[in-house]
């Protein structure tokens, strides 16, 4: 009884035609037009080619930089009074009658002068720094992969081909006949 089930289902795939698919990963089933197919070859090795690629990227230098400072806080005013004062006291101690007065004026004039030049030396220069920054082009060489040496057999026959990938153990090969003429 099983034999004859195993008959009747071989009868049956032979009218169906599911015996005619040939089997997975034949060479046979991928025919396309212009007697062009696609079939499987076995990847030997697989060789990455580098190159150099030179570029540049932008970065910040940042440095300290020395800058002079004028302090000004003296007050030329202030120093031009008080030397007035002083003189104009020193002045006063000079003479007798209008001799005192024209001393005491003399003596405040002179003393501003003296206090005015005064108060100005006072004025100071500092050196702070200061960070200062700029933006540079940062030249690298970099080594990357731009392809791939790939080394394959399809029917006995070892083939080299150079690809954008890396295609793993096996790859899928397009197989041309034309008449040699």
């Amino acid at each position: 009884m099983f034999k004859r089930f195993l008959i009747a289902a071989a009868v049956a795939s032979l009218a169906t035609g599911a015996m005619a698919q040939p089997p997975q990963g034949s060479y046979e089933g991928d025919r396309g037009a212009d007697n062009v197919r696609l079939a499987w070859a076995d990847v030997l090795r697989v060789d990455p080619v580098y190159d150099n690629i030179q570029s540049s990227r932008p970065r910040q230098e940042c440095y300290e930089e020395e800058v002079g400072v004028r302090d000004t806080r003296g007050n030329n005013a202030a120093g031009t009074i008080f030397g007035a004062i002083v003189g104009g006291a020193l002045g006063n101690q000079v003479g007798k009658g209008d001799g005192r007065k024209a001393a005491t004026i003399a003596g405040a004039v002179i003393g501003g002068a003296v206090g005015n030049n005064a108060a100005r030396r006072d004025d100071s220069y500092g050196v702070q720094t200061e960070t200062r920054c700029r933006t540079v082009n940062e030249v690298y060489t970099e080594r990357r992969i731009v392809g791939y040496d790939v080394q394959y057999r399809y029917r006995g026959d070892v083939f080299l081909s150079q690809l954008d990938y890396d295609p793993g153990e096996r790859m899928r090969v397009r197989v041309s006949v034309s008449p040699a003429e």
